[in-house]
């Protein structure tokens, strides 16, 4: 049995959003660190392990997609959902060939979310990559 709670990281620039995807994600036994920027974000991504990182499209000092490539340079396995207003299929297809392996559009069903973020952590433990 799992003993220590999944780490998932989640880049949000909207407070109330970062806000509300934490609290939904600590219901669901997960702990969550959150950033608003790439920048911070990628202080917090680089200096602990994550099982899931959680991207919005757009950050305060960029897009989500540059935060995915740059996640994915040194972390090349560790599953990426976009959670993003940004909802045309040329954004869903951005974020999947930055390396995400799910899209959700915002606001979305948040059960849609825990089930995805779930799923994808599950795979990859199964995998033997946990």
């Amino acid at each position: 049995m799992r003993s220590a709670k999944r780490r998932v990281f989640c880049a949000e620039d909207h407070d109330d959003t970062r806000q509300l995807l934490k609290h939904l994600l600590g219901q669901s036994d997960y702990e969550v660190e959150a950033a608003a920027t790439i920048c911070d974000g990628l202080r917090l991504v680089q200096g602990g392990r994550f099982d899931l990182y959680l991207l919005s499209g757009r950050l305060v000092d960029g897009s989500g997609v540059e935060l995915c490539r740059r996640i994915r340079r040194f972390d090349p396995t560790t599953p990426i959902i976009f959670y993003s207003a940004a909802a045309h299929e040329a954004d869903k297809a951005l974020g999947i060939s930055a390396g995400a392996q799910a899209y959700i559009a915002k606001p979305g069903n948040v059960f849609e979310l825990v089930n995805t973020i779930t799923q994808l952590i599950d795979q990859k433990e199964r995998a033997g990559q946990g």
